[in-house]
């Protein structure tokens, strides 16, 4: 007996005494076929049981209507909400997601892009992994014409659009704010200078410090990946090699989270021993004691700036190359207060 995954339209076919070509049309709501005949293929598809043969259809067509995702990981404030926002923007335009993780490992990256482009995706959406440099893998999805978009993390230049928060401006204004305020002596927990988001936040730290008189410190300026993990490191090193600054600056917030584990840990307290300003919130940052200062990134925006480029980029039948930067805000919380300052 055959399972339901096995059958084809060949078994409807016999089964109504009709052609296989009848079956797959009626299926497809054809109008060569009549509606009465249309209702009985799919009576019987489903009391047969069967599933269509994706993977040929989309053979057939040379059109499949999804799209290829590749995240660092899921489990992350930053992309929990920007696919959340692709998803909905890609079902408003009738393509479905086959979302897959990095991991921030660059081998899986490359061998998840491999695996989408053989299901014959019709583009890909990606936000590399802190640790991407070899660009082999992106020369092939461009050789094989497959439009591409990156997102978030990028690589401009090969010949791909790109769709990022203005990193360097955002820090800058960070900065600028905490200048502003007084604050004299700032560091900064960075991340990867050769990711786009660590080099570009870090660049704008520095402008903004060479802008307003402000001494850079290479004790302060402490290099790392985008989690908590280190977060905590980069606190425990700046600590160790004193003194404390007045004020860190988190290249994301769960660097930020990171550093206040750190700091808790040390008996130090948050802003009362040092303060903390993060590039990047949460929605949960409300609840925190105390609640975060940070540069707030247009996540929902991004995520669907992404998505309908790379749609249009699909309909239009060609990679393009544009390079959107969509803006930040400051929002202030408990940290980064003077005396007398009010929320």
């Amino acid at each position: 007996m055959k399972s339901k995954s096995q059958i084809t339209l060949t078994d409807i076919a016999k089964r109504l005494s009709i052609s296989k070509v009848s079956v797959s049309k009626a299926l497809r709501d054809h109008p060569d076929i009549s509606t009465k005949l249309k209702k009985r293929v799919k009576e019987t598809a489903v009391e047969l049981g069967y599933v269509p043969n994706f993977m040929a259809r989309n053979l057939s067509s040379k059109k499949s209507n999804t799209i290829g995702l590749v995240v660092p990981k899921i489990a992350h404030h930053f992309f929990a909400e920007a696919i959340e926002s692709i998803y909905k923007t890609a079902y408003q335009n009738n393509y479905e997601i086959i979302m897959t993780v990095s991991q921030e490992n660059e081998a899986h990256e490359q061998q998840h892009l491999e695996t989408l482009m053989a299901m014959r995706v019709d583009g890909l959406l990606i936000s590399i992994t802190e640790h991407t440099k070899d660009l082999a893998i992106f020369e092939k999805v461009l050789k094989r014409g497959v439009p591409l978009v990156f997102f978030d993390r990028v690589l401009c230049g090969l010949g791909f659009s790109c769709v990022t928060t203005d990193d360097e401006q955002g820090s800058y204004d960070a900065i600028s704010f905490l200048a502003k305020k007084g604050y004299k002596n700032i560091a900064h927990l960075a991340g990867y200078q050769n990711s786009n988001i660590g080099y570009h936040r870090a660049l704008g730290y520095k402008n903004a410090l060479k802008k307003f008189g402000l001494s850079f410190s290479e004790k302060w300026f402490v290099v790392g990946g985008f989690g908590e993990a280190d977060g905590y490191r980069g606190f425990k090193n700046i600590f160790k090699n004193g003194p404390l600054p007045e004020i860190i600056f988190a290249v994301t917030f769960p660097v930020a989270l990171g550093a206040i584990v750190a700091a808790n840990e040390l008996g130090l307290s948050v802003p009362g021993d040092v303060d903390i300003l993060s590039f990047g919130g949460s929605g949960y940052n409300r609840f925190m004691q105390p609640a975060l200062t940070f540069m707030q990134q247009p996540v929902p925006e991004i995520g669907q700036t992404a998505i309908k480029l790379l749609i249009d980029e699909i309909k239009n039948g060609e990679t393009g190359t544009q390079n959107i930067k969509l803006p930040t805000k400051l929002v202030i919380c408990d940290t980064c207060l003077k005396e007398g300052d009010k929320l």
